[in-house]
This record gives C-alpha cells, sequence and structure tokens, in this order.
C-alpha cells in the first residue's frame, strides 16, 4: 500500500501515511463482520455504534480503493439519513417524482431492452446511454443493493440514486476518469447533500498532481455546483420513458449545460 503513495505529491504522501495509521487502529475486523452479518437483510437494523463503525471503516477503505463499491455504498447509507429524507421530500413535491415513489421502477437488465436500446438512432438517450456502458464494460446490474436503511421507501430513494449514476453521467457527458468523477461527486452533492459525496469531494483531489487539481477546481467545480443547482432535481426524471428523447433536447429541458 505504501508503494502506491510514491506517486503522489510529498504532502499526499504525509497525509497518507497518517491515514494508514489511523486506519490500521480501526476494528476493521469488526467492521467485516458487521458486514456479514446483516448481508442477508435488506433492512437491517444496526445501532448507532455499529453505523459508526461501518461509516468510519468504509469511508478509510474506500479511501485507499476507489474501486470498492461496496464501501462508497456502505459509507452512503451509514452517513446519510437526514438527506435521504430531504431527497425523498424532493421527490414528494414533485408529480413525476411521486409517481415514481409509488410505481418503484428499478433500473436492471432484466426491466431494460438493452439491444433495443442499441438500435435507438444516434442522439437520442438511450443510445447514448447503451453508447455509455459499452464503452466503459458495464451493466445496469453492477449497483450495490441497499443494506442499512430501514424505511422502505428511503431505502428505494437511495437505490433509485445509486441506479441513476450512469443516467447522470450520460446527461452531464462527464468523463470516467478521476477528474470526472469527482466533478459529478460535486454535481451530486449540490443536488442530494449526501456526506458521501462532500467526503468524495473533498478528500478525493488529494491524490491528483498539481495541474489535475488546478483543472478539476478551476473548471469542473465552478460548473458543478452552478450546473447542479440550477437544473431540475434529476431523481425526479422517470429515465425509462425517455429513451428515444434528443439528448440535446433533454438537457435543455432539465437545465443542464455541458462544460466547456
Amino acid at each position: 500500500m505504501l508503494r502506491s503513495t510514491l506517486s503522489l505529491p510529498v504532502s499526499s504522501q504525509v497525509l497518507t501515511r497518517k491515514i494508514l495509521l489511523i486506519r490500521n487502529i480501526l476494528p476493521i475486523n469488526l467492521h467485516r463482520e458487521l458486514r456479514a452479518h446483516y448481508a442477508s437483510s435488506t433492512n437491517a437494523q444496526i445501532s448507532n455504534l455499529q453505523k459508526s463503525i461501518l461509516a468510519v471503516s468504509s469511508a478509510f477503505t474506500a479511501f485507499f480503493d476507489p474501486k470498492r463499491g461496496d464501501m462508497i455504498a456502505t459509507l452512503g447509507e451509514t452517513t446519510g439519513s437526514i438527506f435521504v429524507n430531504e431527497m425523498r421530500d424532493n421527490m414528494l413535491r414533485d408529480k413525476t417524482g411521486r409517481r415514481i415513489l409509488r410505481e418503484r421502477p428499478r433500473i436492471h437488465s432484466s426491466t431494460i431492452d438493452i439491444p433495443y436500446l442499441r438500435s435507438l438512432p444516434l442522439g437520442t438517450f438511450g443510445k447514448e446511454y447503451t453508447n455509455f456502458l459499452d464503452e466503459q464494460k458495464v451493466t445496469p446490474d453492477t449497483r450495490v443493493k441497499v443494506q442499512y436503511i430501514y424505511d422502505d421507501e428511503l431505502a428505494y430513494v437511495m437505490q433509485r440514486y445509486r441506479e441513476c449514476h450512469d443516467f447522470f453521467h450520460t446527461l452531464t457527458n462527464l468523463p470516467t476518469n478521476v477528474e470526472g468523477e469527482l466533478a459529478l461527486k460535486w454535481f451530486e452533492l449540490v443536488q442530494t447533500g449526501l456526506p458521501m459525496t462532500l467526503l468524495s469531494s473533498i478528500f478525493g483531489p488529494i491524490r491528483l498532481s498539481f495541474k489535475e487539481k488546478e483543472r478539476l477546481f478551476k473548471k469542473y467545480v465552478p460548473w458543478a455546483l452552478q450546473c447542479g443547482s440550477q437544473c431540475k432535481f434529476l431523481l425526479n426524471v422517470y429515465y425509462e420513458e425517455c429513451w428515444d428523447k434528443n439528448i440535446e433536447e433533454m438537457r435543455k429541458e432539465l437545465g443542464i449545460y455541458l462544460v466547456d
């Protein structure tokens, strides 16, 4: 692990070593035991202490291995209860949002006709979405199932947010490199307020070079803050009914503009 810090700036190496020392004294085994114990339950009841252990240890694990989607998901669920309530309220205030909460559509290869979407004309939302999936070699089935939110409706809101991530990428046309993912996290922070997105926005840039940080904060972050705050709340979009829409027109309707 220390070997991977050699490519970081000196200040980032020092911070990373300090975080490593902290991580080594965390009850990681207890974290693993908790996750294994509750893995079979969608709405697992856990104590505040257990939730804190999961939150802290998943945060450190996600920092050192950003590809651990399960850790990022756990962090989101254990730190975002107040904000998930607000996300649900934003959906309840919107006609389409209320219908989504009532019908609870899922984004999965069993519910979406991927071959049909690939056959749509270039420039349609469905076609651009499948182009993104194919380019990244991912499927709609890769999103982790919610485990640590007790209320069924709130659990669905978090699941819907998680499953819409690739739609956000498609609409914003952000790259999937570290800068692009961090820009999307800033965008999602404005949209949702989730602490997980805040932590990613703050600590993610540590691993960037000086030039990458400069580009992130001069180019992407201002765009994310403005676009994310002025566009429609994106969980109030029934994406499954927008496949054949022209993506440029869809962006205009939603108030999304692309970063320069």
